[in-house]
This record gives C-alpha cells, sequence and structure tokens, in this order.
C-alpha cells in the first residue's frame, strides 16, 4: 500500500504539473502581447485569444519531423526528452505545503534538486552535438560554457540558505524559515535567481540561442514536437526555478493563509516570480557573451560568497 501510495502521489503530481508550464507558455504569450503591442495573440478562438495555445500545439503537430541526415541520429532524437524529463522530476520533489504535500520527500532534496537539473543543460549540449549544423554546435558550445560558469553561484547561494535553516532537506528548510531570513537572505535570492535564469538560457542570458547571430542555436535543426518539447523544457524549467526561489528563499507555504491552504501560498509566490521572467524578457537585451561570462565571475559569485561568510557569522553569533 505504501508504495502504491507513493506512486499515486508521484504520477499526480507529474500529471498537475506538466500543466504549469503549458500555463506559463500562454500565460507569456499574453503579458508579452500586452507589454510589446503584439497583435497576434490576442486573436486565437476569440476572447482575449484564449486558444493561442491550442494554436500552437496543432501547429507544432503538423509540422514534419525532419533528422538532418549527417546528425547523430539516435542522440538527436534523444536529447528534447533528456532536456524535458529531469524538469519534471525535479518538481516530484518540490513541497507545496504542509503535512506532507510533496510528491516525494527526500532528506537530501536540495542536492537531488540541484543534481537533476544539471542533467537537463545536458539534452542542449547532445542537441548540439548531433545536429551536425555549426551554428548548433557553437550554441551547444555556449551552453556549456554558461552552465559552467553559472552553476557554481547557483549552488553556493543554495549552501546558504541550507546552511541557515540546518539542512538540505526542501521541506525541512521551509519549516526552518523565519521571516527575518527574507533581508539576510535577499543576495543569496538574487544569485540563485540569476544563476537560474542563466542555466535555462532566459533573456538577457539567452546568448547560447541568439537567432541574429547563430540562428537558433542548438535548436536550428528541429521540427516539429521535438522542438515543442524544448520550449515545453524551458517553461517547465521557470516552473522550478521561480518554485525553488520560493521554497528556498520565500518562506514556500508560510504566509498569511492558514495550513490548510498553504499550497495556494506557494502557487502565488510562484507564478509571481514566473512573471519576473518574462517581465525580464521583454525590457532587458541580450548581453554579449563576454558580459555574461564576466557578470558569472566578477559578480555572482563574490556575492554568493560574501552570503555564504554572512550566514556563517550570523549562526555562530545566535548560537
Amino acid at each position: 500500500m505504501n508504495l502504491l501510495d507513493t506512486l499515486l502521489r508521484c504520477v499526480g503530481a507529474l500529471v498537475v504539473f506538466l500543466t504549469f508550464p503549458l500555463i506559463i507558455g500562454q500565460t507569456e504569450h499574453k503579458v508579452m502581447a500586452h507589454m510589446q503591442g503584439r497583435l497576434g495573440p490576442m486573436y486565437a478562438g476569440g476572447f482575449h485569444g484564449w486558444a493561442q495555445l491550442v494554436a500552437d500545439g496543432v501547429k507544432f503537430v503538423q509540422k514534419e519531423d525532419i533528422v538532418p541526415a549527417e546528425a547523430d541520429r539516435k542522440v538527436f532524437q534523444l536529447a528534447p526528452a533528456v532536456s524535458l524529463l529531469p524538469y519534471l522530476i525535479v518538481l516530484l520533489v518540490i513541497p507545496v505545503g504542509p503535512n506532507g504535500f510533496v510528491g516525494q520527500a527526500l532528506d537530501a532534496g536540495l542536492f537531488f534538486v540541484l543534481a537533476v537539473m544539471g542533467i537537463g543543460v545536458i539534452g542542449k549540449l547532445m542537441a548540439g552535438w548531433a545536429s551536425a549544423n555549426k551554428f548548433s554546435l557553437l550554441g551547444g558550445l555556449r551552453t556549456a560554457a554558461q552552465l559552467m560558469s553559472y552553476e557554481l553561484p547557483m549552488v553556493l547561494a543554495a549552501a546558504s540558505v541550507a546552511m541557515a535553516a540546518g539542512t538540505v532537506s526542501l521541506t525541512g528548510i521551509v519549516a526552518a524559515f523565519h521571516w527575518w531570513w527574507i533581508p539576510w537572505q535577499a543576495v543569496g535570492a538574487f544569485v540563485f535567481f540569476t544563476a537560474g535564469l542563466a542555466e535555462l538560457q532566459r533573456p538577457p542570458f539567452d546568448m547560447p540561442i541568439a537567432d541574429s547571430e547563430i540562428i537558433f542555436g542548438a535548436y536550428t535543426e528541429y521540427t516539429g514536437l521535438r522542438f515543442a518539447f524544448f520550449l515545453l523544457s524551458e517553461y517547465a524549467g521557470i516552473l522550478v526555478v521561480s518554485a525553488l526561489t520560493a521554497v528556498l528563499f520565500l518562506g514556500g507555504w508560510h504566509g498569511p493563509l492558514p495550513d490548510s491552504l498553504g499550497w495556494l501560498w506557494t502557487l502565488l509566490k510562484t507564478f509571481a516570480l514566473a512573471f519576473v521572467v518574462i517581465w525580464l524578457r521583454v525590457t532587458y537585451p541580450r548581453l554579449r557573451e563576454d558580459q555574461l561570462m564576466r557578470f558569472a565571475w566578477t559578480g555572482l559569485v563574490p556575492l554568493a560568497l560574501g552570503q555564504l561568510a554572512l550566514t556563517g557569522i550570523v549562526k555562530v553569533a545566535i548560537s
């Protein structure tokens, strides 16, 4: 019965959270349409373009599935799944509410999510290498450089909040949260969220895609549903980064709502952060590659180390 209960919870969480990336994708269409005066996304289906997401899905299904003749066929076909599945797996261990409101609670949940999120980036590396296209390969190399640069500050920022809570369990971190942590861990939250955007290659950190320079990076040779899976992995990544930031630095289910409605408070924080991700896309221009690297090593890494040192000092002072 315990195994069946765990399986049902995992399947239920996957079904629920698989719809959330689609909601974020639909929201991005609408938010960008309002911010940039785009009329197209407001027409599909009539009222406020409610069928835009359905129209996009039909479009991707109808497109021909093409594999370049010189591509490494198996790796090329596997890359979209490798890019998407890790983010869906991570969603299973992120606590949404108190009293076990989580797909699968892990004692080392923070280690698990950081490790599995890195696998999602490998899918993009596979796509860039297997496409037999110089633009795709260049996009894959940029992805690798970006991953190595921004993984370090992200891990250091997460280590800071784990040190503050005295546990690497995501549920334990939320349970140990106090409201005065928000200003105390504010720098760590900024570093974690920013590094997460860079790992997702979201603007202004989208140099591995850079459609005006290298067509569409690692995705250049992809069409149809495989290309749609890459887009879905990006939206799933937005959900993961936003949810982790809410859980680690904003108290997760803690808020003015009763504990029984804590899940709602977590979702509100998550989607507020997802809105910030979309807002950044339409607000800031793409960084140059040298600016991208410099920002990580001379900006985020020192900030993360400073936050880690501050956390250690505060922990010693209050103990």
